[in-house]
């Protein structure tokens, strides 16, 4: 069951100019948070912002002992709850509901998992690798930014054992282009390998990633990207539309039935 929680704020790391790392003190949260796993936040005491924002949980923070202490949110500064999440300071209280959603399924060994990751899309994929490396199981990291500049925690998932593979849309770094250019070239290179993926970024390269695993046969998990009032099926505003197996749809709750779906399952608009 999700906990609703004040987190007092460990550290905050800022990776740019826009981008930072949050690292909370929410033990309640991390003792049982599982990979892709969301939490409500909401900075600061007054009605601006007036509704939590979800982020996914980064990391689960462990002691010394290996007893979960906290969770770290990644964010990108683009509203009025994100600037306030860059600019907080040690010691700071943030209201923090959670873990909410649906997990991601993870496969065991000898299949492979790959993680499809766009932008800020990199959020889950620190304890999916977690996960992962507790089962054995290989993992890739399939990583597109616009720039080289926007690519974060590459040295963190290599010293994990995570296999990279980059794409910048300018070219700096990597592939020049999508994400799906090095993801659909790997593709095509694994004919005869346990291969499932995972992706989490913007809407269009959840359905072009998803697409490609269609096509060459292999079961997509995405983790899609949609506004929450509440976080807990409520307010209804993060309805996906998915298969009905009739050929029409019908709509689900992300906050409650995903974030996490089979991507093949997904209607996309």
């Amino acid at each position: 069951m999700p906990v609703d929680i004040r987190a007092r704020v460990l550290s905050n790391a800022h990776l740019s100019p826009d981008y930072n790392v949050l690292s909370l003190a929410a033990p309640e949260i991390a003792a049982t948070c599982q990979p892709g796993q969301f939490v409500m936040v909401k900075p600061g005491r007054g009605t601006d912002p007036l509704l939590r924002r979800p982020f996914s949980v980064f990391e689960v923070l462990r002691d010394t002992a290996g007893v979960p202490t906290g969770i770290t949110i990644l964010s990108k500064r683009i509203g009025v709850t994100t600037n306030l999440l860059h600019q907080a300071a040690e010691g700071d209280l943030i209201d923090c509901l959670g873990p909410l959603g649906q997990p991601f399924a993870l496969v065991d060994p000898p299949a492979e998992a790959w993680m499809v990751a766009g932008g800020v899309g990199l959020a889950p994929f620190a304890t999916v690798l977690e996960a992962l490396n507790a089962k054995g199981t290989p993992a890739t990291l399939f990583y597109g930014a616009r720039s080289a500049a926007d690519l974060f925690y590459l040295d963190w998932f290599r010293d994990r054992g995570a296999r990279l593979a980059l794409a910048t849309e300018d070219g700096s770094v990597g592939d020049k282009g999508r994400i799906t250019i090095p993801l659909e070239r790997e593709l095509t290179a694994a004919t005869g390998k346990a291969v499932t993926l995972y992706a989490c970024g913007p809407e269009p390269m959840l359905e072009a990633v998803s697409n490609l695993a269609t096509r060459y046969g292999r079961r997509c998990e995405v983790s899609v990207e949609r506004i929450m009032g509440c976080g807990m099926g409520g307010c209804y505003s993060c309805v996906v539309p998915l298969k009905d197996g009739k050929g029409g749809h019908h709509f689900v709750r992300s906050c409650i039935n995903g974030p996490v779906f089979d991507g093949a399952e997904i209607v996309w608009e």
